[in-house]
Parts: structure tokens; sequence; C-alpha cells
């Protein structure tokens, strides 16, 4: 192996991706795609950072996607306000996207298979979600600590939470389509 000092062009490459990103984006653009892949609450000055502007520009413009339905905001724990990607847009976002790779007929039968899926596990179960069934199986352990009792597999849950999720997205994308 060399110990070779790399080109002073090659010191620092996340410098210079991001000077090529300001320079082909508009503050508007960067702030967006930053509160787009934002999973946790950010400051405007946090967000001004990655976005490389200034935190009033960034506040002006997160209000501005506030506006618009993008963003929601909360106070912060110290008060200020804090911004994040709205759910509502997530849903429209991933709708899109599904009415993109599939077709609306096939839609309409994959919800048609998913309803049955989540009436199977009401049925199996007796219980109308996951979460009841998972206070309901804690609540029988609590009570009746020495009694054999079948146990619920955490796939299981996943699984049935996964598939209400979905459904949720397909239906949001049959709206739209």
């Amino acid at each position: 192996m060399s110990n070779r000092i790399p080109p002073d062009e090659f010191e620092d490459i996340n410098e210079a991706v991001g000077e090529e990103w300001e320079s082909k984006t508009t503050p508007y653009e960067r702030i967006r795609r930053v509160i787009a892949h934002t999973y946790t609450p950010a400051s405007a000055d946090t967000v001004a950072e990655d976005a490389r502007t200034s935190p009033k520009t960034a506040r002006r413009h997160l209000n501005t996607l506030a506006e618009e339905g993008f963003v929601i905001t909360a106070t912060g724990n110290h008060g200020g306000t804090v911004y994040r990607r709205s759910p509502e847009s997530l849903v429209v976002e991933q709708a899109a996207d599904i009415l993109e790779h599939v077709s609306t007929d096939e839609l309409v039968t994959r919800v048609a298979e998913m309803r049955d899926q989540l009436n199977d596990y009401r049925a199996e179960y007796g219980v109308d979600s996951p979460e009841e069934l998972t206070i309901e199986q804690a609540n029988q352990t609590l009570s009746e600590p020495t009694s054999e009792q079948s146990e619920i597999n955490a796939e299981t849950i996943r699984d049935w939470q996964t598939t209400r999720r979905n459904l949720a997205f397909a239906n949001a994308a049959l709206s739209i389509a």
C-alpha cells in the first residue's frame, strides 16, 4: 500500500458535492429535499444548515411548505418552531408511486386480497386489530401467569400491521386514480 497523500481536489468530497448541489438547485428545492428526508422534527436552523442556506430563508420556505401541507409545525422543547414532513404528504407520495407501478385493475384485486387477509386475522384471533391482540395477550398473561396459552408470533403482529398499512396506501391510490 502506498502512503500517497490524496490530491487537494479530493480532500473533502462532501464539500464539493454540496457546492455542486447548491449551484444547481434553489434554496426552496434544497429545503424541500432536506425536509422530505427528515424523520424527526427539526428546527429551521438545522434544516438551513443541511440545505446550505440561511435560517431566515429556511424558515420562510418551511412556512410555505407548511401552508402547502407538505410539512407540519409544532413547538419544540425550547419553545421554538420545529418542522417535519406531514403524514398526509407521505401518503399521497406513496399512493402516486403505487399508481405508477400497478394498474388500477390489479390494485382493486390486491385491495380485495388485503381485506380478506385482515378479515381472516380478525376471525382467527377474535379482535379487530393487532394492538388489541397484544393487549389481550398481555392481560391474559397477567391474570393467568401459570396457564398454558398460545403465544402470538411477533411476525404475525407485524404482518397484520403491514397489511393494514398497505391497504390504507392502496385505498389512497384508488381514491386518486
